[in-house]
């Protein structure tokens, strides 16, 4: 993994060592304040290439558009809570996306199931081990979001979300973070409807460049993906986790989320009317920014 991953700066293969060590208590020190932490650029410029190159027919060709309206919970019905209530606000979303089945073999996937990464993840989050996910649409996923397209507020149900940035548009598609709004004991939907109705001081802006991976609380954060700006868009990977190896999407989920709830056998499929160019990009080694080319 050495030619993909930054593991000088950032070395999961060796947890033990001073400097792996070190690393591991800035990531759980981070995580406790500020429910999240990133690791700068930690896939190498010529593997964002590498990755980029090997989804973009997949992503022309096989991505499914996904464009709902929504509340933040992604649920229509929360208990204690009348429809009017500003908690509930509902909002629009729109992206696309690869599933894992189209992405087996690649090298988002190697890294995905990378054994330190994982040992790695489970040290800082406190847990005593992690899997990848048994479901084979949701464990891995590549997410693009396009002109005029963004993700909105919501909160996830997995207790932490792992994000690894490939492209960043040259506006707009900010990753936005409230960390902590909510807990378990303590939904806070005053909070909640405060923030949707525009009170943003405990939002923040965090300032990725691509190659960066992202990992925060997204089940108690609110976040979301503001509206992108230009040609150029926004791509991440998102790699799902769990306690437990056998957790898998209802089929409801995976309709709702991927439009189909079973894996592709074949190696090529169109979605009917969904025909999705994606910009070849570069790194610029100069910014670390992507860029057309």
């Amino acid at each position: 993994m050495e030619q993909y991953l930054d593991l000088v700066r950032f070395p999961l293969n060796e947890l033990e060592s001073p400097f792996g060590k070190r690393l591991l208590s800035r990531c759980q020190r981070e995580l406790n304040e500020d429910g999240r932490f990133n690791l700068d650029q930690f896939l190498k410029c010529s593997a964002i290439e590498r990755c980029l190159q090997e989804i973009e027919a997949k992503l022309r060709h096989s991505a499914f558009r996904h464009s709902r309206q929504h509340n933040i919970y992604f649920d229509d019905n929360v208990d204690g809570l009348d429809s009017s209530h500003p908690a509930l606000k509902r909002m629009n979303t729109v992206n696309h996306t690869l599933c894992g089945d189209l992405l087996a073999r690649s090298l988002l996937e190697r890294i995905y199931e990378w054994p330190p990464l994982i040992e790695f993840l489970a040290k800082v989050l406190g847990m005593s081990r992690l899997f990848p996910m048994a479901d084979p649409l949701a464990r891995l996923n590549v997410m693009v979001y396009g002109e005029g397209e963004a993700l909105n507020w919501h909160f996830d149900r997995a207790e932490f979300a792992t994000v690894l940035l490939l492209s960043a548009p040259r506006q707009g598609g900010l990753f936005q973070i409230s960390s902590n709004l909510r807990s378990d004991a303590d939904p806070n939907y005053e909070g909640v409807g405060e923030l949707l109705s525009g009170n943003h001081e405990s939002v923040q802006t965090v300032d990725l460049v691509p190659g960066t991976l992202n990992v925060f609380r997204g089940k108690n954060s609110a976040h979301r993906i503001t509206q992108v700006e230009g040609e150029q868009p926004r791509i991440i990977a998102v790699f799902s986790y769990c306690e437990t190896s056998d957790f898998v999407f209802s089929k409801e989920d995976r309709n709702q989320f991927y439009g189909r709830s079973e894996p592709i056998a074949s190696k090529s499929i169109w979605f009917k009317g969904l025909i999705f160019w994606v910009q070849r990009v570069a790194i610029d080694s100069n910014t670390g920014r992507s860029v057309v080319w």
